[in-house]
């Protein structure tokens, strides 16, 4: 016995596979980005280390929530690793962060770009150290 499929029938399932085809991500970040929290070191310290995720799809360190440990803010900055084991501020230098979460998307919060894989990183803090940060890379 043959199977028939009603026209009508084929064409809503056909649309419906299109739209779901067509719909956007839900998220806006790269969905191979790496989080990692650390604890900050005073300025021109470095504090945690951490090393740039390899399998990563970021280019960038990214402030995505900062915690100041003895206030609602602080300024923080990117370090990194030279491969002769001297450490260094990003260009950007140090940026306000009030505590809370921050976007990925806003690139006030990039504390370095286009950073390496592999390569040793860690945030310092303007005012004090011991302030609890998550960079995602």
């Amino acid at each position: 016995m043959k199977r028939t499929i009603p026209v009508g029938a084929l064409a809503i399932a056909t649309a419906a596979t299109c739209v779901l085809a067509l719909a956007p991500g839900a998220s806006a970040a790269p969905q191979a980005c790496v989080s990692t929290g650390l604890t900050t070191g005073q300025s021109g310290a470095v504090g945690t280390v951490a090393y740039k995720s390899a399998t990563s799809t970021c280019d960038d360190l990214n402030l995505t929530y900062s915690n100041d440990a003895s206030g609602t803010y602080d300024y923080y900055a990117g370090r990194l690793r030279t491969s002769g084991g001297t450490w260094f501020t990003c260009a950007k230098g140090y940026v306000y962060a009030a505590d809370g979460s921050h976007s990925i998307n806003d690139s006030t919060y990039a504390l370095c770009t286009d950073v390496n894989d592999n390569v040793p990183f860690g945030v310092a803090s303007l005012y004090d150290g011991f302030d609890s940060v998550t960079i995602t890379h």
